[in-house]
Protein backbone atom coordinates (compact mmCIF):
# COMPACT_ATOMS: atom_id res chain seq x y z
CA UNK A 1 0.00 0.00 0.00
CA UNK A 2 2.60 2.37 0.84
CA UNK A 3 4.83 1.96 -2.82
CA UNK A 4 1.56 2.02 -3.92
CA UNK A 5 0.84 5.38 -2.64
CA UNK A 6 4.79 6.73 -3.22
CA UNK A 7 4.74 5.16 -6.88
CA UNK A 8 2.62 5.38 -9.79
CA UNK A 9 1.01 2.04 -10.01
CA UNK A 10 3.43 0.07 -12.97
CA UNK A 11 -0.08 -1.48 -13.98
CA UNK A 12 -1.84 1.56 -14.65
CA UNK A 13 -0.62 2.20 -18.39
CA UNK A 14 -1.52 3.72 -21.38
CA UNK A 15 0.14 3.18 -24.69
CA UNK A 16 0.20 5.93 -26.98
CA UNK A 17 3.61 4.84 -28.87
CA UNK A 18 2.03 2.24 -30.29
CA UNK A 19 -0.44 3.98 -32.11
CA UNK A 20 1.73 6.35 -32.96
CA UNK A 21 3.96 4.71 -34.86
CA UNK A 22 1.36 2.81 -36.48
CA UNK A 23 -0.17 5.94 -37.91
CA UNK A 24 3.37 6.24 -39.14
CA UNK A 25 4.29 3.24 -40.74
CA UNK A 26 1.10 2.95 -42.83
CA UNK A 27 1.51 6.71 -44.33
CA UNK A 28 4.97 5.33 -45.07
CA UNK A 29 3.70 2.39 -46.81
CA UNK A 30 0.50 4.09 -48.29
CA UNK A 31 1.02 7.38 -49.05
CA UNK A 32 4.65 7.37 -51.16
CA UNK A 33 3.27 9.02 -53.88
CA UNK A 34 1.90 11.36 -52.16
CA UNK A 35 5.15 12.10 -50.18
CA UNK A 36 6.96 12.12 -53.44
CA UNK A 37 5.04 14.86 -55.04
CA UNK A 38 6.07 16.62 -51.81
CA UNK A 39 9.97 15.91 -52.22
CA UNK A 40 9.45 17.16 -55.65
CA UNK A 41 8.04 20.12 -55.22
CA UNK A 42 10.13 20.85 -52.23
CA UNK A 43 13.26 20.25 -53.95
CA UNK A 44 12.22 22.22 -57.16
CA UNK A 45 11.60 25.35 -54.67
CA UNK A 46 14.93 24.98 -52.80
CA UNK A 47 17.06 24.89 -56.27
CA UNK A 48 15.02 28.19 -57.52
CA UNK A 49 16.03 30.05 -54.20
CA UNK A 50 19.37 28.37 -54.06
CA UNK A 51 19.84 29.28 -57.47
CA UNK A 52 18.80 33.32 -56.98
CA UNK A 53 20.94 33.39 -54.10
CA UNK A 54 24.21 31.87 -55.67
CA UNK A 55 23.59 34.14 -58.65
CA UNK A 56 24.05 37.53 -56.50
CA UNK A 57 27.46 38.48 -55.92
CA UNK A 58 28.88 38.86 -52.60
CA UNK A 59 29.46 42.16 -52.79
CA UNK A 60 25.71 42.94 -54.34
CA UNK A 61 24.11 40.89 -51.30
CA UNK A 62 26.15 43.06 -48.72
CA UNK A 63 25.24 46.66 -50.15
CA UNK A 64 21.87 45.69 -50.76
CA UNK A 65 21.69 44.76 -47.14
CA UNK A 66 23.53 48.15 -46.43
CA UNK A 67 20.86 50.17 -48.42
CA UNK A 68 18.22 48.46 -46.83
CA UNK A 69 20.11 48.84 -43.55
CA UNK A 70 19.91 53.00 -44.42
CA UNK A 71 16.50 53.37 -46.19
CA UNK A 72 14.94 51.38 -42.96
CA UNK A 73 16.62 53.08 -40.08
CA UNK A 74 17.84 56.27 -41.28
CA UNK A 75 21.54 56.01 -40.08
CA UNK A 76 24.62 54.79 -41.92
CA UNK A 77 26.74 54.01 -39.03
CA UNK A 78 23.89 51.27 -38.68
CA UNK A 79 23.88 50.49 -42.45
CA UNK A 80 28.11 50.40 -42.35
CA UNK A 81 27.67 48.22 -39.32
CA UNK A 82 25.37 45.80 -40.67
CA UNK A 83 27.70 45.59 -44.15
CA UNK A 84 31.10 44.60 -42.05
CA UNK A 85 29.05 42.49 -39.86
CA UNK A 86 27.96 40.19 -43.22
CA UNK A 87 31.41 40.55 -44.78
CA UNK A 88 32.78 39.04 -41.84
CA UNK A 89 31.29 36.58 -42.60
CA UNK A 90 32.82 36.21 -45.77
CA UNK A 91 36.04 36.22 -44.12
CA UNK A 92 35.50 33.45 -41.80
CA UNK A 93 35.25 30.98 -44.62
CA UNK A 94 31.33 30.40 -44.09
CA UNK A 95 29.58 32.27 -47.53
CA UNK A 96 28.86 29.34 -49.27
CA UNK A 97 26.95 28.12 -45.96
CA UNK A 98 25.53 30.99 -45.06
CA UNK A 99 23.58 31.13 -48.98
CA UNK A 100 22.73 27.37 -47.89
CA UNK A 101 21.00 28.10 -44.87
CA UNK A 102 19.21 30.77 -46.20
CA UNK A 103 18.01 29.31 -48.88
CA UNK A 104 16.43 26.66 -46.11
CA UNK A 105 15.48 29.84 -44.02
CA UNK A 106 13.33 31.48 -46.72
CA UNK A 107 11.33 28.36 -48.20
CA UNK A 108 10.44 27.36 -44.90
CA UNK A 109 9.15 30.76 -43.99
CA UNK A 110 7.36 31.07 -47.56
CA UNK A 111 5.58 27.97 -46.72
CA UNK A 112 4.91 29.10 -43.24
CA UNK A 113 3.32 32.02 -44.19
CA UNK A 114 1.50 30.98 -47.55
CA UNK A 115 -0.54 28.22 -44.95
CA UNK A 116 -0.23 30.20 -41.65
CA UNK A 117 -1.45 33.70 -43.20
CA UNK A 118 -4.97 32.00 -44.17
CA UNK A 119 -5.58 30.13 -41.01
CA UNK A 120 -4.93 33.33 -39.09
CA UNK A 121 -7.87 34.69 -41.35
CA UNK A 122 -10.10 31.72 -40.63
CA UNK A 123 -8.89 31.94 -36.99
CA UNK A 124 -10.09 35.17 -36.77
CA UNK A 125 -13.51 34.94 -38.47
CA UNK A 126 -14.52 32.37 -36.22
CA UNK A 127 -14.57 31.89 -32.71
CA UNK A 128 -14.89 27.94 -33.48
CA UNK A 129 -11.90 27.73 -35.41
CA UNK A 130 -10.03 29.48 -32.75
CA UNK A 131 -10.81 26.90 -30.75
CA UNK A 132 -10.07 24.39 -32.62
CA UNK A 133 -6.36 25.74 -33.51
CA UNK A 134 -5.44 27.16 -29.82
CA UNK A 135 -4.73 23.72 -28.41
CA UNK A 136 -2.60 22.85 -31.73
CA UNK A 137 -0.78 25.67 -31.74
CA UNK A 138 0.15 25.44 -28.06
CA UNK A 139 1.29 22.14 -28.04
CA UNK A 140 3.50 22.61 -31.64
CA UNK A 141 4.90 26.20 -29.55
CA UNK A 142 5.50 23.68 -26.72
CA UNK A 143 6.98 20.68 -27.87
CA UNK A 144 10.41 20.02 -28.06
CA UNK A 145 12.19 21.00 -31.45
CA UNK A 146 13.72 17.66 -31.84
CA UNK A 147 10.43 15.29 -32.06
CA UNK A 148 9.70 16.95 -35.54
CA UNK A 149 12.63 15.67 -36.79
CA UNK A 150 12.04 11.76 -36.04
CA UNK A 151 8.45 12.09 -38.44
CA UNK A 152 10.33 13.92 -40.71
CA UNK A 153 12.59 11.48 -41.38
CA UNK A 154 10.72 8.85 -41.29
CA UNK A 155 8.32 10.40 -43.98
CA UNK A 156 10.73 12.04 -46.30
CA UNK A 157 14.31 10.85 -45.81
CA UNK A 158 17.45 13.07 -44.83
CA UNK A 159 18.39 15.97 -45.88
CA UNK A 160 17.11 19.81 -46.43
CA UNK A 161 13.46 18.53 -47.65
CA UNK A 162 13.01 16.90 -44.15
CA UNK A 163 14.30 20.22 -42.21
CA UNK A 164 12.12 22.18 -44.16
CA UNK A 165 9.12 20.25 -43.26
CA UNK A 166 9.96 20.57 -39.25
CA UNK A 167 11.36 23.62 -39.31
CA UNK A 168 8.27 25.17 -41.22
CA UNK A 169 5.72 23.07 -38.32
CA UNK A 170 8.45 24.58 -35.47
CA UNK A 171 8.03 28.15 -36.67
CA UNK A 172 4.12 28.37 -38.59
CA UNK A 173 2.29 29.10 -35.25
CA UNK A 174 3.55 32.70 -34.70
CA UNK A 175 1.90 34.02 -38.30
CA UNK A 176 -1.34 32.39 -37.38
CA UNK A 177 -1.50 33.30 -33.87
CA UNK A 178 -0.59 37.00 -34.82
CA UNK A 179 -2.60 37.46 -37.89
CA UNK A 180 -5.93 36.40 -35.85
CA UNK A 181 -4.56 38.58 -33.11
CA UNK A 182 -4.58 41.51 -35.30
CA UNK A 183 -7.43 41.29 -37.25
CA UNK A 184 -9.64 40.77 -33.61
CA UNK A 185 -8.27 43.97 -32.58
CA UNK A 186 -9.09 46.14 -35.19
CA UNK A 187 -11.33 49.31 -33.73
CA UNK A 188 -15.08 48.33 -34.03
CA UNK A 189 -16.11 51.63 -34.77
CA UNK A 190 -13.56 51.18 -37.88
CA UNK A 191 -15.64 48.06 -38.87
CA UNK A 192 -18.95 49.81 -38.73
CA UNK A 193 -18.00 52.70 -40.87
CA UNK A 194 -16.78 50.79 -43.27
CA UNK A 195 -19.78 48.49 -43.42
CA UNK A 196 -21.69 51.83 -43.44
CA UNK A 197 -19.84 52.39 -46.84
CA UNK A 198 -21.22 49.59 -48.45
CA UNK A 199 -18.56 47.11 -48.16
CA UNK A 200 -19.32 43.43 -47.96
CA UNK A 201 -16.71 41.19 -45.95
CA UNK A 202 -14.38 40.62 -48.06
CA UNK A 203 -13.37 44.54 -49.09
CA UNK A 204 -13.61 44.97 -45.44
CA UNK A 205 -11.08 42.28 -44.83
CA UNK A 206 -8.49 42.81 -47.41
CA UNK A 207 -9.27 47.01 -47.27
CA UNK A 208 -9.65 47.69 -43.59
CA UNK A 209 -9.03 44.81 -41.14
CA UNK A 210 -5.43 43.17 -42.60
CA UNK A 211 -4.05 47.00 -43.51
CA UNK A 212 -5.10 47.90 -40.03
CA UNK A 213 -3.73 45.15 -38.36
CA UNK A 214 -0.20 44.53 -40.90
CA UNK A 215 2.10 46.29 -37.42
CA UNK A 216 1.43 43.06 -35.83
CA UNK A 217 1.07 40.80 -38.39
CA UNK A 218 4.11 41.80 -39.09
CA UNK A 219 5.26 41.36 -35.94
CA UNK A 220 3.98 37.71 -36.85
CA UNK A 221 6.08 37.40 -39.67
CA UNK A 222 9.31 38.34 -37.43
CA UNK A 223 8.66 35.63 -34.83
CA UNK A 224 8.38 32.96 -37.56
CA UNK A 225 11.49 34.10 -39.22
CA UNK A 226 13.54 34.11 -35.81
CA UNK A 227 12.30 30.35 -34.94
CA UNK A 228 12.72 29.52 -38.61
CA UNK A 229 16.96 30.18 -37.84
CA UNK A 230 16.26 29.22 -34.44
CA UNK A 231 16.04 25.26 -36.13
CA UNK A 232 19.07 25.75 -38.12
CA UNK A 233 21.02 23.82 -35.74
CA UNK A 234 18.89 21.27 -34.56
CA UNK A 235 17.92 20.18 -38.89
CA UNK A 236 21.37 19.87 -39.38
CA UNK A 237 21.05 16.19 -37.42
CA UNK A 238 19.25 15.08 -40.07
CA UNK A 239 21.31 16.27 -42.86
CA UNK A 240 20.44 19.42 -43.43
CA UNK A 241 23.12 21.71 -45.29
CA UNK A 242 24.35 24.79 -44.36
CA UNK A 243 26.10 26.61 -41.17
CA UNK A 244 24.68 24.46 -38.91
CA UNK A 245 26.33 21.01 -40.14
CA UNK A 246 29.32 23.28 -38.90
CA UNK A 247 28.12 23.29 -35.31
CA UNK A 248 27.92 19.70 -35.61
CA UNK A 249 30.81 19.06 -36.40
CA UNK A 250 32.64 21.26 -34.36
CA UNK A 251 30.56 19.02 -31.54
CA UNK A 252 31.29 15.44 -32.90
CA UNK A 253 34.83 16.46 -33.45
CA UNK A 254 35.58 18.75 -30.33
CA UNK A 255 36.82 21.60 -32.52
CA UNK A 256 35.07 24.21 -30.24
CA UNK A 257 36.42 27.29 -32.92
CA UNK A 258 34.92 25.83 -35.92
CA UNK A 259 31.61 24.89 -33.82
CA UNK A 260 32.09 28.96 -32.57
CA UNK A 261 32.84 30.59 -35.60
CA UNK A 262 29.51 28.93 -37.41
CA UNK A 263 27.34 30.12 -34.15
CA UNK A 264 28.53 33.60 -34.96
CA UNK A 265 27.84 33.49 -38.30
CA UNK A 266 24.17 32.42 -37.41
CA UNK A 267 24.14 34.87 -34.58
CA UNK A 268 25.21 37.75 -37.50
CA UNK A 269 22.33 36.11 -40.08
CA UNK A 270 19.31 36.40 -36.91
CA UNK A 271 20.67 40.02 -36.23
CA UNK A 272 20.61 41.32 -39.64
CA UNK A 273 17.21 39.44 -40.40
CA UNK A 274 15.74 40.70 -37.12
CA UNK A 275 16.84 44.43 -37.25
CA UNK A 276 15.60 44.79 -41.02
CA UNK A 277 12.22 43.11 -40.31
CA UNK A 278 11.85 45.27 -37.28
CA UNK A 279 12.92 48.20 -38.74
CA UNK A 280 10.48 47.63 -41.96
CA UNK A 281 7.55 47.32 -38.60
CA UNK A 282 8.53 50.34 -36.76
CA UNK A 283 8.19 52.28 -40.24
CA UNK A 284 5.28 51.04 -41.28
CA UNK A 285 4.00 51.94 -37.53
CA UNK A 286 4.99 55.57 -38.28
CA UNK A 287 2.67 55.62 -41.74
Amino acid sequence: MANFLLSFPDIIHINITGPIDAAINYMVVNWKAFFQIIKIILGGMIKSVGAVINIIPWWVLILLVVFASWKISGSWKKAALYGILLFFIGCIGLWKLMNQTLTIVIVSVFISLLFGFPLGIVASRSNRAMHIMRPILDTMQTMPSFVYLIPAVMLLGIGNIPAIIATTTYAIPPIIRLTAQGIRQVDKEVLEAAKAFGSTRRQTLIKVQIPQALPIIMTGVNQTIMMAISMVVTCSMIGATGLGTEVITGINRLESGRGFAAGIAIVIMAILIDRLTQGALKNDKKN
